[in-house]
């Protein structure tokens, strides 16, 4: 069998290089989550900002998570997550799920909820889904949750990231710190 030719651009040139791809994707503002699971009665969960309903129905959600990380392979496994979505003052828990450092969930106030599944405190909405499907694309899997609930929590503004910030309202927002580097995995 042929090897496949190399892709390029319409120009002749290669596609950009991660870092180079990375910074132009930052140009799309994003809303921030954390997905959790329970794997044999631990919690786990991961910062996420690949997140969006794909179906009303039946209804789907999808996110995608990286195949290095530690907590997608166990939230797989476990078959329900919790789609927790942030609000704009939850900085500090984004901070501690979106690093491979430090416990996420030591002395954070959480609960299980009916779905078997962690429930951040203080989240705008959380989703709660079985796993349906799972594609591998690339370095990180593409993920089918099929819903069960989709819980509001509180109101609020969403916690945005855009340009490697938190927000979009000020200049000056604070940038992400070195834990949002290219070596932490996101799931």
């Amino acid at each position: 069998m042929p090897a496949e030719p190399a892709l390029t651009a319409d120009s002749g040139r290669p596609p950009p290089a991660p870092v180079e791809f990375r910074r132009a994707m930052a140009e799309f503002a994003t809303g921030v989550t954390v997905v959790t699971g329970l794997d044999g009665g631990e919690p786990v969960g991961f910062a996420c900002q690949s997140f969006a309903s794909v179906s009303l129905q039946p209804p789907l959600v999808l996110f995608c998570a990286d195949h290095r990380g530690r907590s997608w392979p166990r939230i797989r496994a476990a078959g329900r997550f919790c789609v927790n979505i942030l609000g704009e003052d939850q900085q500090e828990l984004c901070e501690r799920f979106g690093s491979s450092r430090g416990l996420r969930y030591e002395g954070l106030d959480w609960e299980v909820s009916r779905w078997d599944t962690p429930a951040l405190p203080g989240v705008l909405l959380r989703v709660h889904a079985v796993v349906h499907e799972v594609h591998p694309a690339g370095d990180h899997d593409v993920v089918l949750g099929r819903v069960l609930a989709a819980e509001r929590v509180t109101a609020g503004r969403p916690m945005i990231f855009f340009r490697s910030r938190f927000g979009i309202d000020e200049p000056d927002a604070p940038i992400a710190p070195d834990l949002w580097a290219r070596g932490d995995r996101w799931g």
